[in-house]
């Protein structure tokens, strides 16, 4: 009687101790698992890429380059398109080039003219041609 007696006790102390021991393993605090937040990948101007918006040194604000006209770049006379695009405000134009990191002002005199800004030339004829250095190297409608 006294060893059964004995073994019960043995056993309970095993018992309680596993418990303890499990629930300090839950109590741990774990580090927090940070998420990627979708949208917030916002620019220096708050404009979000991700849902396709671009800043617009003309305009000021952010916008969506591909809702204005679109340009199809030429190389050696074949034509590809690009995701190449001009937007207008007043007498100025502004580009979203493929080729360059920046946008590019342009500006023109009057209506009618031609927009300019060093070697590059936008002209309204038949939609528009983008020249740099006299040579043509987009066309878009």
């Amino acid at each position: 009687m006294k060893k059964m007696f004995l073994f019960l006790i043995i056993v309970s102390a095993f018992s309680c101790a596993k418990r303890v021991s499990q629930e300090n393993v839950n109590t741990i605090p774990k580090e927090p698992v940070k998420e990627a937040v979708v949208g917030a990948d916002a620019d220096s101007h708050g404009c979000k890429a991700s849902a396709g918006y671009t800043w617009s040194t003309l305009k000021k604000e952010c916008i969506r380059v591909f809702e204005g006209t679109k340009l199809s770049h030429l190389d050696d006379g074949k034509t590809y398109t690009t995701a190449s695009y001009v937007i207008f405000e007043g007498n100025k134009a502004e580009l979203f080039l493929d080729t360059q990191k920046e946008s590019i002002i342009l500006e023109r005199k009057s209506e009618g003219d031609s927009w300019v800004n060093g070697d590059w030339e936008l002209i309204p004829w038949k939609g528009y041609v983008l020249k740099k250095d006299g040579k043509i190297i987009y066309t878009g409608k």
